[in-house]
């Protein structure tokens, strides 16, 4: 039996149509999964953060003992909490954060010039403890940078950022450090107290 020449051109076309339906429905789902690699990078991200929401307000009760000049930074740290928790975008929560690890900064400083706050054990402890949510915030803040990098680059381009452009993959934020970021301050611990006067 010979095949008519519509009936191939039907069965090409066929083809073709399976094909493009076929990268289509891949390309999408594709660009769903990246996405929600993203945004499973994102939370784990926040979760890091709260650890260290959680952890701050005990450093800071250790620390309310000192001068009232330095209250302000209590209050900076409280504004900069709220200010990510009311946070809708990424973008929003990059300006929070490093408006809190900014006051952050100016806490650890606090609690290096007075001596008698290293010497509470307390202290000491939360400030480990600190250290190692900060190193995990790193590597949160990392690891959402790549998943991010890679969704960004998947839908600029061609031909998958056709597909974004349809359905609206819009481009995710990445997170990078607030200028000033590469001069942390340095915190010791471990120096000898001496009662009553800031360490210089």
């Amino acid at each position: 039996m010979k095949l008519s020449k519509g009936m191939i051109t039907l069965g090409v076309v066929g083809v073709l149509v399976l094909s493009l339906l076929g990268w289509f429905v891949g390309g999408y789902n594709g660009l769903v999964t990246q996405r929600n690699k993203v945004d499973q990078a994102a939370a784990q991200l926040d979760s890091a953060y709260q650890r260290r929401f959680d952890l701050v307000p005990n450093l800071v009760e250790s620390a309310k003992g000192a001068q009232a000049q330095e209250q302000k930074v209590f209050g900076d740290l409280a504004a900069a909490r709220t200010q990510y928790g009311g946070a809708k975008t990424t973008e929003d929560r990059l300006a929070a954060s490093q408006q809190y690890e900014s006051a952050l900064s100016r806490l650890l400083v606090v609690v290096e010039n007075y001596p008698e706050l290293r010497s509470v054990e307390t202290v000491q402890n939360l400030m480990i403890q600190l250290e190692g949510t900060e190193n995990r915030i790193k590597v949160e803040r990392d690891n959402y940078s790549a998943v991010a990098t890679t969704y960004n680059t998947m839908i600029q381009r061609f031909p998958k950022n056709i597909l974004a452009g349809m359905f609206g993959f819009d481009k995710k934020d990445l997170y990078t450090a607030q200028t000033g970021a590469e001069n942390a301050p340095k915190v010791n611990l471990t120096q000898p107290a001496t009662q009553g006067t800031p360490a210089q």
